[in-house]
């Protein structure tokens, strides 16, 4: 199966930018986007052999997740279950017979990590939610569910180590690659997750995922890994391909993908 995920940061900008090209072109199964920025009818897509599943943030014009489906999932949930955290549409998680599929737009920790206590609660909260999807458990409201692999993918907002971003030194501390929400992706991980694009590539330098709009930072590559697939341990072993797609352009994030087999 092929698996897509992409930040397009105002899915109404990149629907001008050839969206449904790009779209079609990687064919993908399940195809997840973060940062939508519209609310339900804002946007009309021609993608007749997937079915939609869109959060919205209670804020207009900000955050939002959907993922389009070839198959249609068993059911769709829609936040963590956590009321001060599920409103500003930040999850999108679909169960399969063989797998969660989770879409995440992680929050940004924001400048002075201004917002560092709230990202702490919601990697917590998170981690908590893809272990429990793992062994079986659901949010209050869900159908219940029997334990599987989980696949998460998204714009998680930090770059684990120094390899995956191009200026380490001068980031340290800086939201997005402190101390702290570097700590939360290592627990993450640690859980019993996979990063399936390090598990092929270990050593692999000068490839992100994001560039900032100043300093003609995507020219030169000065750029971030903050896009992710991540999978269960037990079904790392089935990975065929991760990729990071920093051809395709319409948004700062450029598309990253997984191809895996059940």
């Amino acid at each position: 199966m092929r698996f897509v995920s992409w930040n397009v940061n105002g899915l109404r900008a990149v629907a001008k930018k050839g969206f449904d090209d790009i779209f079609a072109a990687f064919d993908a199964d399940i195809f997840a986007l973060q940062e939508t920025k519209l609310q339900e009818g804002q946007i009309e897509l021609d993608l007749p052999h997937h079915r939609d599943y869109w959060s919205y943030a209670e804020k207009k014009g900000y955050s939002g997740t959907a993922v389009f489906s070839k198959r249609e999932p068993l059911q769709v949930v829609h936040g963590l279950g956590i009321a001060e955290l599920d409103t500003e549409g930040r999850i999108v998680a679909c169960e399969f017979p063989e797998f969660w599929f989770v879409d995440v737009y992680t929050p940004n920790a924001q400048n002075g990590l201004a917002r560092i206590d709230h990202r702490m609660a919601w990697d917590d909260a998170f981690r908590d939610f893809c272990k429990g999807l793992e062994a079986g458990v659901v949010p209050d409201g869900a159908a219940a569910s029997s334990p599987k692999p989980v696949v998460m993918c998204g714009d998680f907002n930090v770059a684990h180590n120094e390899i995956d971003l191009k200026n380490p030194s001068s980031n340290r501390g800086n939201a997005g690659f402190s101390d702290e929400e570097r700590g939360k992706f290592t627990e993450l991980l640690d859980a019993g997750f996979t990063d399936t694009f390090r598990s092929l590539y270990p050593d692999r330098e000068g490839i992100y995922s994001w560039w900032s709009y100043r300093f003609n930072a995507r020219a030169n590559n000065a750029g971030w890994r903050i896009d992710y697939f991540l999978v269960s341990d037990s079904v790392a072993d089935k990975i065929e391909a991760a990729s990071i797609h920093n051809e395709v352009f319409g948004s700062d994030h450029c598309p990253v993908s997984l191809e895996i087999s059940f």
